[in-house]
């Protein structure tokens, strides 16, 4: 009961530093700030990683998978993001999240420091880049060099927005010091305080440097980044730059399924979650299902961990995996929703189910894609060992969510091999061997935060169908969120700047300057 008055003190600690950094702006102009010293740096941790999880677990479902046709809210119109109907007052929410925690994250740095706390010095620099990666990832050019100063003296009320190369070269540069950190072997004082890696420095070293993985990859289409370097001196130095080398290392925050500590749809039900709105959609279930002759033939073993089918039989008498059309026309839901999947509510809404930032699978994608395009040696015998070992990896993983499926199902490795010879994964049989690795990613990257909506905007895969009923965008996926209106005001001359740096006005069809479509 002590530790749990502890974390939930901590908790609110955290709520009140987030209510009075809301947005770029307050985080810059607030005078009532908590000041470096006023809290033990350890105090800030462990809220900052489980509500952080909370909040992939929650941008996964609502943003994330409608955006890029894992599901669709086709069970009405309250709800309309497979529509590309997004609003100001959702950029703005984004914006503020991400910013929030990217500010309080930059707290607990000077905390760490201040407090001499090493092992928090290093992480705070770790999880900063994630957060912050996924903000510019999201809007483009931010304020990086010059944000969150505001609670310090003299800190700049009107931050300036640096260039996304700027961006990205500042995290490399933090992931880089975090490394250098991470290999002291500082000590976690309190391990029981984080719930991913239990204080283990070794493994926050293979996180901090296989997230560096993910974003040298998003930006290896601007040859400037010589990602194929920086990527070969990684891979040649293990004791330097250690990475994941199996599930075991995958960054996953483990609920207990007790309060305070519960998943974040813990007490969502089946309705709320999926079956009354979301649902899978033709796009998923095209790539998960082999059908010969409209009869269907083969499935991909995840599916039947991370969705069900439709149990009406007056919907789906057949008792097939039917997908609803992502971005249908209001006119259409009603046809196309009928005996469509679901969402798996009893593998999801656990209160022990945990949260993803990052997995094994991703990184042997990323080698696999490396060694096809000769950013790294092997070509393309040694991009296939990759690519097995990354489905492999993303099929091990789920197979240990296979228990809590209503009728538990499992996945052996005669599955696994069968599943690589099959027509949905094959690597032999694939035309585009840069596309089948694409789109088994994209799968693979399934309930992980933003990341399958960041790559498709990098690949361009996979082959999405935009809907008809997608006119608020313009009939075009959106390829960023754009900056709200509250910054546009308050700091209208470096947001004014950075859109001319980007080419574009403050919408959604500015592309960033990583993307496929910028390139």
């Amino acid at each position: 009961m002590k530790n749990i008055k502890k974390i939930l003190a901590s908790a609110l600690m955290v709520l009140v530093l987030a209510a009075c950094t809301s947005e770029f702006e307050e985080i810059n102009t607030n005078p009532n700030r908590t000041l470096v010293g006023d809290i033990k740096a350890s105090a800030m941790f462990e809220p900052i990683l489980y509500n952080g999880a909370k909040l992939w677990l929650n941008y996964t479902w609502f943003w994330n998978d409608e955006l890029i046709q894992f599901t669709a809210f086709t069970g009405g119109t309250t709800r309309m993001e497979h529509r590309y109907s997004i609003t100001e007052q959702n950029w703005a929410s984004v914006w503020d999240t991400y910013s929030r925690y990217g500010n309080n994250i930059s707290h607990m740095y000077d905390l760490s420091i201040e407090q001499k706390d090493r092992s928090l010095e290093a992480i705070s620099l770790t999880l900063k880049v994630m957060f912050m990666s996924n903000l510019t990832d999201m809007y483009g050019d931010i304020p990086y060099a010059e944000a969150f100063q505001g609670r310090l003296p003299g800190g700049t009320k009107t931050p300036k927005f640096d260039s996304q190369k700027q961006v990205y070269e500042q995290m490399f540069a933090e992931l880089e010091e975090a490394n250098s950190i991470y290999a002291e072997s500082p000590v976690f004082i309190k391990p029981a305080l984080d719930g991913m890696y239990g204080g283990s420095m070794e493994k926050w070293r293979k996180f901090n440097n296989s997230l560096y993985l993910r974003l040298l990859c998003r930006v290896s289409g601007r040859s400037e980044m010589e990602v194929g370097k920086k990527i070969k001196a990684i891979l040649a130095d293990p004791s330097t730059y250690p990475i994941f080398v199996s599930n075991e290392d995958n960054a996953t925050v483990n609920f207990t399924g007790s309060d305070p500590y519960l998943s974040q749809f813990a007490i969502t039900n089946e309705g709320d979650f999926t079956s009354s709105g979301r649902k899978l959609t033709e796009q998923l279930i095209k790539m998960t299902v082999v059908t010969e002759n409209d009869v269907q033939v083969y499935t991909d073993p995840r599916l039947p961990i991370i969705g069900k089918k439709n149990p009406s039989t007056a919907t789906n008498p057949g008792n097939v995996w039917k997908g609803t059309v992502a971005g249908c026309t209001q006119e259409e839901q009603s046809t196309v929703d009928r005996g469509t999947s679901w969402l798996n509510h009893k593998v999801f809404c656990r209160p022990s189910a945990p949260g993803f930032f990052m997995d094994y699978a991703e990184i042997q994608f990323i080698l696999a894609e490396a060694a096809l395009k000769g950013w790294i040696d092997g070509g393309a015998a040694k991009a296939k060992d990759y690519y097995t070992a990354a489905v492999t990896a993303s099929l091990e993983k789920w197979a240990g969510f296979g228990q809590y499926v209503e009728t538990p199902v499992t996945i052996a490795e005669a599955d696994i091999t069968t599943f690589l010879a099959s027509k949905l994964a094959s690597w032999d049989l694939a035309t585009s061997k840069e596309e089948l690795i694409a789109n088994q990613k994209y799968l693979a990257l399934f309930w992980i935060g933003m990341e399958a909506y960041h790559e498709y905007r990098r690949t361009g895969y996979p082959v999405l169908t935009i809907g008809a009923g997608t006119n608020f965008n313009d009939f075009i996926l959106p390829t960023r969120f754009a900056y709200p209106n509250t910054t546009m005001a308050t700091n209208n001359a470096n947001a004014q700047e950075a859109l001319s740096r980007m080419g574009g006005p403050n919408n959604m069809k500015t592309p960033v300057w990583w993307s496929k479509q910028a390139i």
